[in-house]
């Protein structure tokens, strides 16, 4: 038998939950990242020699220009493109967003029937709210 040492992924992201009054907070992509105008959780790739919660704090500063706080990991996902998704609960202390527009063309806070019913939702976000849903993740109301 032959041992392969290939990985399930190629790259590893982190995705950050932001939850205030039953609302997630999503973000529509640029037209300059990877899948536009796609909706989708706050987040992305982790860069060399980062921790988890450190691609959280930066991806969030990054694209909405607020400091969060990681709190737990929800859920780990590998999507159909191979990227290993690590999905936390996040906290904040303040909303006053300034998002970039290279990277985030809006954003909104949605309740999770709207989010699943979102045409242009990324399907491993609809993948994470149909677990949350069927009661098999949890996430805590901020």
């Amino acid at each position: 038998m032959i041992e392969s040492d290939a990985k399930p992924f190629d790259t590893v992201a982190a995705v950050g939950v932001l939850v205030d009054r039953a609302n997630f907070l999503v973000i529509k992509r640029s037209q300059f990242v990877i899948a536009p105008g796609k909706i989708c959780f706050p987040g992305g790739r982790m860069e060399a020699g980062e921790t988890i919660e450190d691609a959280l704090v930066r991806e969030y500063q990054e694209e909405l220009g607020i400091q969060i706080k990681p709190v737990r990991q929800i859920w780990e996902s590998v999507t159909s493109w191979r990227c290993k998704v690590h999905w936390w609960q996040v906290t904040a202390d303040t909303f006053e967003f300034q998002i970039d527009p290279e990277e985030v063309e809006a954003f909104a806070w949605m309740r999770m029937e709207e989010l699943i019913q979102c045409g242009d939702l990324l399907e491993s976000n609809r993948e994470f709210l149909e677990r949350v849903c069927a009661g098999e993740l949890k996430v805590h109301n901020g």
